[in-house]
């Protein structure tokens, strides 16, 4: 097989990992030697069909794999075509791509082969010789195996700017009955061995020395959803333990499309994506707006987010009883929650109030998105009226009935 044949089954079976940001390490530039920078400047960004920026040499090295995980194409058991990369191959792929500045660094999973101690070795040596051998200073995310060695995963940190942990699915009980071979408890124990090396790498000795950095963006996760029967607020109510517990940088969301053979699974009945995106606005608005996980998912009887609205939408018809909100007087925390805010248009609010009254203009220039907020505020000029509380304030907000086709 071709490097091209290779390259076309491996970077297409890499889509299915979702974590792969490459924000918050350190920063780093060939200038004084190298190749290579974890700076954006002179980067091309592609983007997949599905919206998502693309701006890493995304790829497993090799889609084989001795697991059979229900929910994984990749599983032993998918009739899929396989392809293996050797670590010089990703090597010399990592470096041509970026001297054509295609890529800003590399992004590298894979599938468990022969075990969990050979594939990370061999993921391992891909770093290591970037890193020690070509003098690379770009980005690396390396997708650690939480079966091996210790020891492994320690030197992987050495070496790439962000490790991430698959927790695979929302439940221990989900991961048990669709991942069997994989435990939830050996996940926990690598994702707070990082966490704990990373602390480590803070302390200064006695003599003032820092240690060597270890996987300085941090770590992430992984998590598919839709694979088993876990309502939203099952989804993000672990995602608030996992941060909580592990300092993540980050909680992917990896929405599950069925595969063809995958009968085992519960049946799809929530439009996959569009929960996806749902997932990651509500995760937002937990993590900088001070939602809490049932406030977010309060809108609906099943613990489910509604697809129709973003959340802090839902959420502000679901509670007309806050609102509308004085926009010269009100508490940080409450214009935070108004539709149409954002932080920056709060914090721009909180600094020009102190000056004026606002009005209507003044909002208009600062960004705010007054299409959503204008049901929910008063402000100089500008009161809603019976607007807040009408009955079909929802329907200006959802999107029209479409009628599905036949064919």
């Amino acid at each position: 097989m071709s490097l091209n044949e290779k390259l076309a089954i491996l970077s297409d079976a890499a889509r299915y990992d979702a974590s792969c940001a490459s924000s918050g390490t350190t920063r780093r530039d060939s200038r004084k030697g190298g190749l290579g920078s974890t700076e954006g400047s002179g980067i091309c960004h592609a983007y997949a069909p599905d919206g998502r920026c693309i701006s890493l040499l995304k790829i497993l090295m090799t889609n084989f794999c001795i697991y059979d995980c229900a929910y994984c194409v990749n599983r032993v058991s998918s009739n899929t075509p396989r392809a293996r990369f050797t670590p010089e191959e990703v090597v010399h792929l990592t470096l041509e791509f970026y001297r054509r500045n295609y890529i800003e660094g590399l992004f590298l999973s894979s599938g468990i082969i022969r075990s969990p101690d050979a594939t990370m070795e061999d993921m391992v040596r891909i770093a290591r010789m970037l890193r020690v051998g070509h003098g690379f200073k770009g980005y690396i995310h390396l997708k650690t195996i939480p079966d091996a060695a210790q020891e492994l995963i320690d030197e992987a940190g050495l070496h790439a700017d962000r490790l991430s942990i698959n927790v695979e699915l929302p439940t221990e009980q989900a991961v048990r009955a669709f991942a069997p071979e994989k435990s939830p408890a050996t996940i926990r124990t690598a994702m707070d061995r990082v966490q704990t090396r990373r602390a480590a790498a803070k302390d200064r000795s006695h003599g003032g020395k820092r240690p060597p950095k270890f996987a300085p963006a941090g770590q992430s996760t992984q998590m598919i959803v839709g694979a088993d029967g876990s309502t939203d607020r099952t989804v993000l109510s672990q995602s608030t333990r996992l941060y909580g517990s592990f300092g993540l940088k980050r909680v992917y969301y990896s929405a599950f499309s069925p595969i063809p053979d995958s009968s085992a699974l519960l049946p799809l009945i929530r439009p996959p994506l569009v929960r996806e995106h749902r997932l990651y606005q509500a995760d937002w608005l937990m993590r900088f707006y001070g939602f809490g996980v049932d406030e977010i998912t309060a809108a609906r009887p099943d613990g489910n987010l509604d697809l129709a609205l973003d959340p802090k939408l839902a959420w502000a018809l679901a509670n007309r009883h806050l609102f509308p909100v004085r926009v010269q007087t009100a508490e940080r925390e409450m214009l935070l929650r108004v539709p149409g805010f954002g932080t920056k248009t709060v914090g721009r609010i909180l600094a020009a109030r102190r000056h004026r009254t606002l009005a209507w203009e003044d909002l208009k220039r600062i960004g705010a998105n007054l299409k959503n907020a204008a049901p929910f505020i008063t402000l100089r000029h500008w009161s809603p009226g019976t607007l807040t509380d009408s009955a079909d304030l929802r329907a200006r907000f959802a999107p029209p009935a479409e009628q599905l086709s036949l064919l």
